[in-house]
């Protein structure tokens, strides 16, 4: 078997085997192939895209090139949850407690945030003292021992994902929906969960920017559970908006605490809880999904979410004092207002320009490496559609660096849009995808 033969055989449209795809995979991550051919393979895959068999085929190779997580030494159904990536959008934190005290394991493996969209991992950590990297054998332990744990993920996962992802970001095939939906799935089934969530943004904020394109990700995805064994639900949500009001590590983990306490109600309450009621559905911890929205109301309104938040905290090294004590997290030293400039109606937000703003200020990273600052970040003071007034605040800055407020007012300036009216048809969510309904076009 030629690499050149299979790199021919997908230029020309044709329909790679099993083995071919195998061989590309093994070859590529044992750095067997160079990288020459591996781009001119992806590029061939981006204008003639892979066949849903071949897709998977890909999927199953990039999943299998490292270690597969076993998660058999943790009693009953696990659960896992992935999204596309957002703006404030912190559903993980307000998820996982709750799922958990709902009965539920919930074994996460989260990344860190790039560019304009935040990570888990960086918003958890935030918390003082909390440590998320953790020993595989501490991830199972507690799981089994409080039913949740967030962890990053290791080197050893699949090592072609991260090679191949590495390559696609330098030679423009990253926006290719069987490329990404083999990127993510690969992780999530090397990651071991029986059940999983997966929530796909699109909008202004969003990798997939149009509805079609989300719908068309998130049926993949489901296809590739599927076939894979896994029970999986896709739900395509909005992201022309920030999720929640918070952009900010620091601050996005309060506005979770808060809204664990019942203390707050928005739009990204309600996707978290959506999510976790397909959650408790697969799990089989309820029939159906009122059953299981009662079940998580209930968990905030007895306390037992915060206290499972809590219990998460500590069990990762971290103070659980910060829960109840906001001042206890980093503080910034400079706060300011973004004013609004006329009269009218909030018509528009450039939401990832939104969270460029935030990244600037030091909330986010442009490379792996970059240091994050977890105090600094934005305050999102209105929705779309709402009316606003000359002088009203927007967005509260908060920062630690004086010399990068005028860069991240600036993107704000880019990003609103204050009109007459407001024409727009807001939809939190817009489609869920189960594995009935993944073939429906």
């Amino acid at each position: 078997m030629k690499m050149t033969d299979i790199i021919m055989k997908k230029r020309d449209s044709e329909t790679l085997t099993r083995e071919e795809i195998k061989y590309f995979v093994d070859g590529y991550s044992k750095c067997e192939i160079p990288d020459y051919q591996a781009a001119a393979f992806l590029m061939a895959c981006y204008f003639n895209e892979l066949s849903h068999e071949e897709t998977k085929e890909l999927t199953e190779a990039m999943t299998y090139s490292g270690d597969v997580v076993d998660l058999s030494p943790i009693s009953g159904i696990k659960a896992d949850k992935h999204s596309t990536g957002g703006v404030a959008d912190t559903t993980t934190l307000v998820l996982a407690p709750l799922v958990a005290a709902c009965g539920l394991k919930l074994a996460k493996m989260s990344g860190r945030g790039l560019g304009h969209t935040g990570g888990t991992l960086d918003k958890l950590e935030s918390i003082p003292g909390v440590s998320t990297a953790l020993t595989m054998e501490a991830f199972i332990d507690q799981v089994n021992d409080i039913g949740v744990a967030v962890m990053g993920q290791t080197m050893s996962l699949c090592p072609a994902d991260k090679k191949m992802y590495e390559l696609r970001d330098v030679t423009a095939t990253v926006d290719n929906i069987p490329l990404i939906a083999s990127s993510i799935m690969s992780k999530k089934l090397a990651a071991g969960a029986d059940v999983i969530v997966l929530d796909v943004k699109t909008g202004s904020g969003a990798f997939m920017k149009t509805l079609d394109d989300a719908k068309r990700l998130a049926r993949t995805m489901v296809e590739i559970g599927k076939l894979a064994g896994k029970k999986t639900v896709a739900m395509v949500t909005d992201m022309n908006q920030p999720l929640g009001r918070a952009i900010g590590n620091a601050m996005e983990v309060q506005e979770a605490i808060e809204i664990l306490r019942g203390e707050r109600e928005g739009d990204l309450k309600d996707v978290a809880l959506d999510l976790a009621s397909h959650l408790l559905v697969l799990g089989k911890k309820a029939d159906d999904k009122v059953k299981a929205l009662i079940m998580l109301q209930k968990a905030i309104a007895d306390g037992s979410g915060i206290k499972k938040f809590k219990e998460l905290v500590m069990a990762q090294g971290g103070d659980a004092r910060a829960i109840d004590d906001f001042s206890l997290f980093d503080q910034p030293k400079i706060k300011e207002d973004y004013l609004c400039q006329k009269d009218g109606v909030l018509a528009g937000m450039d939401t990832e320009k939104l969270g460029m703003a935030s990244s600037v200020l030091g909330a986010g990273r442009a490379e792996k490496e970059d240091p994050i600052d977890y105090a600094v970040g934005i305050w999102v003071e209105k929705r779309l559609g709402e009316p606003v007034t000359k002088g009203e605040t927007l967005f509260k800055i908060y920062a630690n660096d004086s010399s990068k407020i005028a860069e991240a007012r600036k993107l704000l300036d880019e990003a609103v849009t204050i009109s007459d009216r407001y024409d727009g048809k807001h939809q939190l969510v817009y489609a869920e995808i189960d594995m009935d309904t993944a073939d429906e076009q």
